[in-house]
């Protein structure tokens, strides 16, 4: 590694013998003068930092878990040749735990006149927007015993969206929400539907599809089918206040209930319902309204990429009277928050009929897949009273979800990595029974 200034000047005379340099300094410059002209030429030499033209280009926006590559192209105006280290910060949050100082610092060599690229890998850690910080650059002289340094500040922003993982159940719910749609073989009744066409009687209709008219004026039983209605009206209501900041797993409960929600939105614009998104806790944190199909999924991803969970009360009064507002006429609304009791009974409860008079309600909510494990451990003393209190807490959260379902509310109740499937599930099962 390169020595610059006083330092290289001090360690090249430690090679002496300490008789000769203890004297004074005019001693030490006299003799080594070679050495301090090459000094001064070497500084002079070196491209100066501060007149490069700095500029960025890449990605701007990348799925948490994934890479985005920012390049940055360095420009030399001057006559002098650049040979430098540069490093590119960016947040702690933007790479893998150990990765920073290997993956932001590069070497490049810039002939005047002419420009280079390099290329910053980022791999984040969390959601949001991740700005970039300044750029370092040390130019060295050709003989490697002085530097210039200095920063450039040129911005970049990456948008870190949500990775949306329960993507990976899309096709199976398509291939029962085409089942329901009328496109096979299977279809369905329900007071919400609309009548498709007639068919014969096969053992195991619905008796009450008998289409007793038609019967009358051929030999065969007559049976009416029926298809989803489309183009209704779901909204995501999304409870960002503190409950939604506990962790299950690594991750806050806000981005399990968020991936659930992307995996419906995907679901329902492909049935050709429509959906709207609001997230709230005390105040509106973002509203996503009247996009069409092919632009939902986007949209939803981008507002929900910079949302964090609030450490305040959820407003459940606000909540509602903002839901109301949002979907005035008779919709889905589905609401993503906490069975945790304190909440809902001095919360919810009090408001729900508000909602429920006027639209069909389902609550989601994250189960902690830990309280599970520990209400069946056993062998000592302190795994039976684990096991005691995790059985607790299942109760009381069974005790509200039946609080919600006596109000004619739909309840899914799961872990992270099963809310997502059991939400669309109920969705279709509303939908083919129509309740939507």
């Amino acid at each position: 590694m390169a020595l610059t200034g006083r330092t290289a000047l001090i360690a090249a005379l430690g090679s002496l013998p300490v008789g000769i340099w203890e004297p004074s300094w005019t001693g030490i410059l006299a003799v080594n003068a070679p050495l301090a002209v090459a000094c001064a030429c070497d500084f002079a030499l070196a491209a100066p930092v501060r007149r490069l033209g700095l500029t960025r280009s890449g990605d701007a926006s990348v799925r948490l878990g994934e890479t985005a590559d920012v390049t940055l192209t360095v420009t030399n105006p001057t006559r002098r040749p650049l040979r430098a280290q540069l490093r590119d910060a960016w947040p702690p949050s933007t790479w893998q735990p150990g990765t920073e100082t290997t993956a932001s610092r590069h070497t490049l060599t810039v002939p005047p006149g002419e420009r280079r690229r390099v290329t910053t890998r980022l791999r984040p850690t969390r959601r949001g927007d991740r700005q970039a910080d300044r750029v370092t650059i040390r130019s060295y002289g050709p003989l490697g015993l002085f530097t210039r340094q200095g920063t450039h500040r040129v911005p970049w922003s990456v948008r870190v969206l949500p990775p949306f993982t329960s993507r990976k159940h899309l096709p199976s719910k398509l291939a029962r929400l085409r089942e329901l749609d009328g496109r096979t073989s299977v279809l369905t009744r329900g007071e919400g539907t609309e009548f498709d066409s007639l068919r014969e009687y096969v053992p195991g209709d619905d008796t009450r599809s008998i289409d007793w008219r038609a019967t009358a004026r051929q030999s065969t039983v007559a049976v009416r089918t029926w298809r989803p209605e489309r183009d209704r009206h779901i909204l995501l209501v999304l409870d960002t206040g503190r409950t939604s900041a506990g962790r299950v797993g690594d991750a806050p409960r806000l981005d399990a209930s968020m991936d659930a929600a992307l995996l419906l939105a995907a679901l329902a614009s492909r049935a050709g319902d429509r959906v709207d998104l609001l997230a709230y806790d005390r105040r509106v944190r973002a509203l996503v309204q009247g996009r069409a199909a092919g632009d939902v999924l986007p949209s939803l991803v981008n507002a929900m990429a910079t949302l964090e969970p609030e450490l305040v009360e959820t407003d459940a009064r606000g909540l509602t009277a903002t839901a109301l507002r949002t979907a005035p006429r008779r919709s889905l609304i589905v609401l993503l928050s906490t069975l945790d009791a304190a909440p809902v009974e001095e919360g919810l409860l009090p408001v729900l009929p508000q909602l429920t008079q006027r639209h069909t309600v389902l609550v989601a909510s994250v189960a902690d897949p830990h309280i599970a494990r520990m209400a069946k451990t056993r062998g000592n003393a302190d795994a039976v009273y684990e096991a005691a209190a995790a059985a607790q807490a299942q109760t009381e959260r069974h005790r509200t979800a039946e609080q919600l379902r006596r109000h004619g509310v739909t309840v899914v109740d799961a872990t992270p990595e099963e809310l997502a499937p059991a939400l669309a599930d109920a969705y279709l099962a509303l939908k083919a029974g129509g309740r939507l």
